[in-house]
């Protein structure tokens, strides 16, 4: 019988035998129960408050995770607004780009003794503030005849064998290149000697 009894008091629970020695201190009494009542309304209020925490950091887990992934889209969107406005001013700007070349191509043209014509001086000053512009936005021409041939700048079109250039040296260009902000809009069309 005692090895029963020392079997059941070892599966009960810690809890249960705080009860038992409350009783045992005070058997039947008006405060015996009073502080049995207070015993488990105690236990209780520890369960619930564990409960409510657990959910309170569930949700602030989910709070912080939707907010890092918000973060994240935002920087993401920003990123591909400047991206697609990039790609957008290029795209602009290939357009312009054969405007400017017959600009140059008329210039060029117009004979020395015609020069001082106010048409001419008309059209030379619409190329300089159209060339400005450009420049304010960020579209520079590709320096090429006299500099190293560039694969990353320059589409060799010639080759020709000149001891007047040294080796890779861009001897004449056909058409001007382009950069917009570091990169190509277009490359220049060069003949490349030796």
């Amino acid at each position: 019988a005692e090895a029963a009894e020392t079997a059941q008091a070892e599966e009960q629970d810690p809890a249960e035998e705080n009860v038992k020695e409350a009783e045992a201190v005070q058997p039947d009494t008006q405060e015996g129960e009073e502080k049995k009542e207070k015993f488990s309304k105690r236990k209780e209020k520890k369960e619930k408050r564990d409960k409510k925490d657990e959910k309170i950091e569930e949700l602030s887990d989910q709070v912080k995770r939707q907010m890092a992934e918000f973060d994240n889209y935002r920087k993401r969107t920003e990123k591909e607004k400047s991206h697609m406005y990039e790609i957008g001013a290029k795209e602009v700007i290939e357009k312009m780009l054969p405007v400017v070349d017959n600009f140059e191509r008329g210039l060029a043209s117009v004979p020395e003794t015609e020069r001082d014509d106010p048409f001419v001086e008309g059209m030379n000053k619409i190329y300089k503030q159209l060339m400005t512009t450009l420049d304010e936005i960020g579209v520079k021409p590709i320096e090429a005849v006299g500099g190293e041939f560039d694969p990353n700048l320059h589409n060799a079109v010639m080759h020709v064998e000149d001891e007047a250039f040294g080796d890779n040296i861009v001897a004449e260009e056909f058409q001007k290149g382009y950069l917009y902000k570091e990169s190509v809009v277009r490359h220049s069309m060069v003949k490349v000697a030796n």
